[in-house]
C-alpha cells in the first residue's frame, strides 16, 4: 500500500512526541511535503553532506535524523552556505528531512534506551526523569547480567558500539567491580551529579570533559567510573529503535535504512 509522509511522521511523533523536546530545540519536519508517497527512508545521527549523499544514493524520499539540521534561528538558506545547500539539495531530489531530537532523548523508549539496550543493561528507570510518571526523561539507569570488573565493562562498551577513530576511554579502577550503570546518549557531564546521586557503579556518556570528569573523580572512590564515547557512536544504536519504529507502524510497506557512514568528526589518532 502507498505510504504518505504524513503517515510516516505519525509514526515518528507517537513514538517520539514532539512535546518532550526541550524549548530551545528545533524538531519535526524541516522539508518536505506531507502528502508525497515514500519508498524508502534513510535513519541517521547527523543530517550532514555524508548522509544526504547516502540518502541520494539509495534513492530514499525520506531522511530520518536525531541531530536538527537547523537548530539556531535562521532567516534564510541560501545555497551558498553549508546548511543552505544540504536544503537544495534535498528539495531538488525530492528527499524530505524530519528531526527527532531531544524528544527522542525523553521518550520512552528513546535514545538512551537504545544505548542501554546495546551494551547489555536492563533498564530501571531514566537518570534525569522529566514527567511524574518516573517513565520518561533523559538518560537511563540500568543494571547488568551479573557484576564484571570495570576494565571488562569498557571493553564490553567498545564491542558493542560502532568503531570510532577516538575509541572508547575508561577512568576508574579497572578492577572495581561494575554492576548498575547509568548511561547518557550524547553529551552528559550535566548530569554526572544526577548518575552520583543514583548511586550507580558506571557511568557511560559522550563528550565528557577535562574539569567537569576531574572534579567528579576527585571526589572519591565512591562515585561512579566513567566511561566515555564520542557524541555520533554514544547515539547510533537509536537508528535500529526508530528503524524499528516505522517498520511495525507501517507494515513494511516502506524501505527502511540504517546509514552505514560513520558521520563523527573525529579522522585521525596520533
Amino acid at each position: 500500500m502507498p505510504v504518505q509522509l504524513a503517515d510516516v511522521l505519525t509514526a515518528l511523533e507517537t513514538a517520539y512526541p514532539p512535546e518532550l523536546a526541550e524549548p530551545w530545540d528545533a524538531v519535526g519536519l524541516v522539508c518536505g511535503d506531507p502528502t508525497e508517497q515514500v519508498t524508502r527512508v534513510l535513519v541517521c545521527v547527523d543530517p550532514v553532506a555524508a548522509t544526504v549523499d547516502e540518502a541520494l544514493e539509495l534513492g530514499a524520499d525520506l531522511i530520518v535524523a536525531h541531530h536538527p539540521l537547523l537548530l539556531k534561528g535562521v532567516h534564510g538558506v541560501p545555497a551558498d552556505t553549508t546548511k543552505g545547500k544540504l536544503v537544495h539539495r534535498m528539495i531538488r531530489a525530492g528527499v524530505a528531512l524530519f528531526c527527532a531530537h531531544t524528544n527522542a532523548d525523553s521518550a520512552s523508549p528513546g535514545v538512551s534506551d537504545a544505548l542501554a539496550e546495546a551494551i547489555g543493561l536492563r533498564v530501571l528507570r531514566p537518570l534525569a526523569p522529566t514527567r511524574e510518571d518516573s517513565v520518561t526523561g533523559l538518560g537511563r539507569i540500568g543494571e547488568l547480567p551479573e557484576p564484571e570488573p570495570f576494565q571488562r565493562f569498557v571493553e564490553r562498551v567498545s564491542a558493542a558500539l560502532p568503531r570510532t577513530r577516538a575509541g572508547v576511554y575508561g577512568a576508574g579502577d579497572p578492577d572495581r567491580e561494575i554492576r548498575t550503570v547509568a548511561v547518557s546518549g550524547g553529551s552528559g557531564d550535566s548530569y554526572l551529579g544526577a548518575a552520583t546521586a543514583a548511586g550507580v557503579d558506571a557511568y557511560v556518556t559522550a563528550d565528557l570533559r577535562h574539569h567537569p570528569a576531574g572534579e567528579h573523580l576527585e571526589a572519591g572512590p565512591w562515585v561512579p567510573a566513567l566511561v566515555g564515547l564520542t557524541h555520533w557512536a554514544s547515539e547510533w544504536p537509536w537508528c535500529g529503535q526508530a528503524s524499528a519504529v516505522m517498520r511495525h507502524a507501517l507494515a513494511g510497506n516502506v524501505d527502511i535504512h540504517v546509514s552505514t557512514r560513520c558521520t563523527d568528526p573525529w579522522t585521525i589518532r596520533a
